[in-house]
């Protein structure tokens, strides 16, 4: 028996870790992602046909920080059906030179649009509003912005906050309060 056990043990270590998928851009990839022309306007028009928010990231080729996300934070079912069901995701390349065009009618690559919009390192997402001013850029727009890598329960609270419109609620629960109040309520046995 302990011939067996030690047999699957050395089995087990061989076989490879399984690992976020990776695009030809170095990116990581999930399901809930959408490749689109990447033409925000366009994009938030789609998002609010299926009735979802228009969420952009923004990573890098060899970011570890998106690294762990990928593959710690947005598997988790709970986490990545929410994201599904109620996000329209557009994934930047912070370096990239794909074009981009702003809600303002500007058209740039991915990295003149991260130094445009002020995007220091990654992962950062933006979430847009369900509408946006004309001649706006996506930066002043934005109703939140999640700069890092964050743990299961803040992304989650996030995606809530901003999906549930909490930013508009004029009852002083910013997202830290929201935040603050699930962590509770998680410690209590409330929720998920």
């Amino acid at each position: 028996m302990g011939r067996l056990i030690g047999l699957l043990t050395v089995v087990a270590l061989a076989l490879p870790v399984a690992a976020a998928e990776l695009g030809d851009d170095g990116l990581h990839k999930t399901v809930w992602m959408r490749d689109t022309f990447k033409d925000l306007r366009e994009d938030l028009e789609e998002a609010q046909g299926e009735g979802k928010r228009l969420a952009i990231f923004f990573e890098q080729r060899g970011c570890v920080y998106c690294t762990k996300m990928h593959e710690e934070v947005f598997p988790r079912e709970t986490l990545a059906a929410y994201i599904e069901d109620n996000f329209f995701v557009v994934q930047l390349n912070l370096h990239g030179d794909t074009e981009v065009t702003d809600f303002d009618g500007e058209v740039l690559s991915e990295k003149d649009a991260a130094r445009k919009w002020g995007m220091l390192f990654t992962p950062t997402i933006l979430f847009m509003p369900e509408e946006v001013a004309e001649g706006q850029t996506a930066q002043q727009a934005a109703v939140a912005m999640m700069p890092g890598a964050f743990a299961y329960g803040t992304t989650l609270d996030m995606f809530t906050w901003v999906n549930e419109k909490r930013y508009l609620l004029d009852n002083g629960e910013d997202f830290q309060r929201y935040h603050a109040r699930m962590i509770q309520e998680r410690n209590d046995g409330n929720t998920d």
